[in-house]
C-alpha cells in the first residue's frame, strides 16, 4: 500500500509499504480521509518532537514512521475478538497507552507515561491507504455524517476535552485566542456548552471570519489594539479563556483577560519555554489549567462520542474547518509547504489516499 513515511525534517516520503497484518483484537480500517495536524506540521518543521528516534516504548516502532492521526474511514477486515462488523464508517481515536503505569491504572490512559498517538508514536497511520488499529480505538459514526470527516472528530474531541477540562458552564464569559483548526473546535465545543458572549482574538482576517461564521460573538485582531482591554472593557474579565495559539503573547493575554478566579486553559503546545508573570496568577486566584488530547483506551468512546453526536445533530460543524482536499501523493508540496507559506489562508487540509 501508499504511505507518507516520516523520516526526519521537511523530508516526508510517499513510498509503498506491506500493510500490517490485523490481530485477534484489531480491525483494518480503510482510510477515507486524514486532516493534517498541528503537531505534523511541528514535526515536519522542526521534528522529531514526539515522534520515536529510537524503538518507542509501546509500539516498538521508530523513524521512518507512517505518520497521521486525524483518520476517518470504514472498517474492512475485522479480528476474530472483534464485534464490530465490515463497512462500519469510524472515527479512529489514536491514544496509545501501556497499561501498566499509575496512570493507566487510574483510567487516565491519556496521560499515560509511556503512551503516544497513532501516526506520530508508530503504529501506523492514516496517510496511507489503511491502518490496522485496536478495536477500541474505532468509534462508529452514524451514517448521515459523511465518513470523511470522521477525520474532524479527533481535533474536535480535542476541543470537547479542553471545554471539560476548563470547568466551563452555561453563561460564561469566554475568550479564545488563536482560530487555527483547534482553536475553531475549542470556540464550537464552548458555544455548544452553553458559553456566551464568546470573543476570538485572531491576527488572520480568514481565519477571523471562520470564526464568526462559527458563532463567535465578537472577533479581534490583534495586531490592531489590544485584546484584553477591548474584552476586559466589555465584561470585566471572562470566566475562561483558552490560548490556542501556542505563542507567548497570546498566554498572557489569556491569563491577564480572565477575571480574579477565572480560568485560563492552555491547550497549545509550545515549540519553546516562555515568559509570564506568576503575579498575574497569584494576586488574582486565576486558575491555570493544562489539556492534553482527549481520553483513550476504554474511554476511548465517551468525549469521541460526544463529538460524533454533536457532528450528526449539527451543534459541530466540521466543514467549516475544511480548507483543502488533496491526494496523498501531493502531501508535500500541496499539504505541509502550503502550509507553512507565509499568508496561507488554509486551515485544515484533508488528505485522500
Amino acid at each position: 500500500m501508499r504511505a507518507a513515511r516520516y523520516y526526519g525534517p521537511r523530508d516526508v516520503r510517499v513510498e509503498e509499504m506491506d500493510p500490517e497484518t490485523v490481530g485477534a483484537n484489531d480491525v483494518r480500517v480503510e482510510v477515507a480521509a486524514c486532516g493534517i495536524c498541528g503537531s505534523d506540521l511541528h514535526e515536519y518543521a522542526a521534528g522529531p518532537i514526539t515522534i520515536p528516534e529510537a524503538p518507542h516504548p509501546v509500539t516498538g516502532d521508530a523513524l521512518p514512521i507512517t505518520i497521521g492521526h486525524e483518520i476517518g474511514g470504514t472498517i474492512v477486515e475485522t479480528g476474530a475478538d472483534v464485534d464490530l462488523e465490515e463497512g462500519t464508517n469510524v472515527a479512529v481515536n489514536p491514544i496509545i497507552w501501556c497499561g501498566d503505569c499509575q496512570y493507566c491504572d487510574g483510567g487516565n490512559y491519556h496521560r499515560c507515561q509511556s503512551g503516544g498517538f497513532v501516526g506520530l508514536s508508530g503504529g501506523g497511520g492514516g496517510f496511507s491507504e489503511n491502518v490496522v488499529v485496536s478495536a477500541e480505538k474505532a468509534i462508529p459514526i452514524p451514517d448521515d455524517v459523511p465518513v470523511e470527516l470522521a477525520a474532524l472528530v479527533e481535533p474536535f474531541t480535542v476541543g470537547v476535552h479542553a471545554v471539560e477540562q476548563s470547568g466551563l458552564r452555561p453563561g460564561d464569559a469566554v475568550a479564545v485566542f488563536g482560530s487555527g483548526p483547534i482553536g475553531l473546535a475549542v470556540l464550537q465545543a464552548a458555544l455548544a456548552a452553553g458559553a456566551g458572549p464568546v470573543y476570538v482574538s485572531e491576527p488572520q482576517a480568514t481565519r477571523r471570519t471562520r470564526a464568526a461564521d462559527c458563532g463567535a460573538d465578537v472577533t479581534i485582531d490583534p495586531s490592531d489594539g489590544d485584546p484584553v482591554s477591548t474584552i476586559r472593557d466589555e465584561t470585566g474579565g471572562v470566566d475562561v479563556a483558552f490560548e490556542v495559539a501556542g505563542v507567548e503573547q497570546s498566554l498572557n493575554h489569556a491569563l491577564t483577560v480572565t477575571r480574579a478566579g477565572g480560568t485560563a486553559t492552555i491547550v497549545s503546545l509550545f515549540e519553546e519555554p516562555v515568559a509570564i508573570d506568576p503575579n498575574d496568577i497569584v494576586v488574582t486566584e486565576r486558575i491555570v489549567v493544562g489539556t492534553a488530547a482527549f481520553e483513550g483506551g476504554p474511554l476511548s468512546g465517551r468525549e469521541f462520542g460526544t463529538t460524533v453526536r454533536n457532528f450528526a445533530t449539527g451543534d459541530f460543524d466540521p466543514e467549516a474547518l475544511v480548507t483543502s482536499r488533496i491526494d496523498l501523493e501531493d502531501i508535500v508540496e500541496d499539504g505541509f509547504e502550503t502550509l507553512m507559506a507565509d499568508g496561507s489562508d488554509e486551515v485544515k487540509i484533508l488528505v485522500r489516499p
